[in-house]
């Protein structure tokens, strides 16, 4: 087992959770931090960083070995010459299905029963009947991205009579939940087909602005679209247009593209847009710590032991390989 470690911790745990951690790391130091207080000096020093520290600082870390990030996204540190050539990267995919999934459920719930313009009609006081709804149950449900969270949304979904397409980077088995599998390669024919429309794709190259102008048109003027990924995949512009233009119906964000969203943006005051700023996944559910963690203590266990190491990041595309 490796010993003499520096490991420099990242993250808001609390003395359980370095418990969790410390369990297995014998003859190791730990070093526990906040993002903002974290130091140059400390991750210099670390043969080992855990959790999402400011990239800026990686440039200089030449004792770095490995990078657990508290996330399931890599972008920022995937980028040419932010992580030294032989560092390992790994992130913690599998920590945010069940929060990101739920924020994604109530947030599509809300749009189909007009929640969110009654919520406006209280602040103002007003009794006001908003008209017509859409049922929660039956209906064609897209997930582009089929990951952790994509998975957990299939499986939220299904106990409302959805049919589901899952898109994939490469074709497999079919998951769980899902009742068809694609690739990319199907995704104009298949907009056509949905009600509802999860994105959960990273951000790279061949994902921005994957939701133009053109999906737009294809899919139903009754649609809402979900993005729960990163804002690059959908172009704002465009989305706003189709939904003053009536093209799709409603939109749910998590994410936007700028982020954060200008005060000024036309976005804010479109009628069908629910938007949170990007805190789906973030720790506002105590267990999504626990998880983390939990699959951090694991992948720490076997950097010690020497073994392979879960969730590790392809540089390339930001996304597990």
């Amino acid at each position: 087992m490796k010993k003499d470690k520096n490991i420099l911790v990242v993250m808001p745990v609390k003395d359980e959770h370095k418990k969790t951690l410390e369990q297995h790391s014998q003859g190791n130091k730990f070093i526990y931090s906040s993002y903002d207080n974290v130091t140059q000096e400390m991750v210099q020093e670390a043969n080992v960083i855990i959790g999402n520290v400011d990239p800026f600082y990686l440039q200089e870390a030449k004792n770095l070995e490995w990078l657990q990030l508290n996330s399931a996204g890599a972008d920022p540190y995937v980028k040419k010459g932010v992580l030294p050539e032989d560092v390992i990267l790994t992130n913690a995919t599998g920590a945010y299905g069940p929060s990101v999934a739920e924020h994604m459920l109530a947030v599509l719930f809300s749009l189909q029963k007009k929640l969110h313009l009654y919520r406006d009609n209280q602040n103002q006081c007003e009794w006001q009947d908003e008209g017509g709804v859409m049922s929660l149950c039956g209906g064609t449900l897209l997930i582009v991205g089929l990951g952790d969270i994509g998975l957990y949304f299939a499986r939220l979904m299904k106990n409302f009579d959805y049919h589901i397409i899952g898109i994939k980077r490469r074709p497999g088995q079919v998951p769980q939940d899902i009742d068809e599998l694609h690739t990319m390669d199907d995704l104009d024919k298949l907009l056509p087909k949905a009600d509802v429309v999860l994105s959960v794709l990273p951000d790279s190259k061949a994902t921005r602005n994957i939701f133009n102008k053109d999906r737009f048109e294809k899919m139903k003027n009754t649609s809402i679209l979900l993005n729960a990924g990163r804002g690059s995949a959908v172009n704002t512009e465009d989305l706003c247009e189709a939904l003053i233009q009536g093209q799709i119906y409603g939109a749910g964000l998590d994410v936007t593209d700028p982020e954060p969203l200008q005060t000024q943006h036309k976005l804010w005051n479109v009628e069908n847009v629910i938007i949170t700023p990007h805190v789906a996944g973030d720790f506002h559910h105590p267990a999504t710590l626990y998880r983390i963690v939990d699959i951090i203590a694991g992948n720490l266990q076997r950097y010690l032991e020497g073994e392979q190491l879960m969730n590790i990041v392809d540089t390339t595309t930001g996304c597990k390989f």
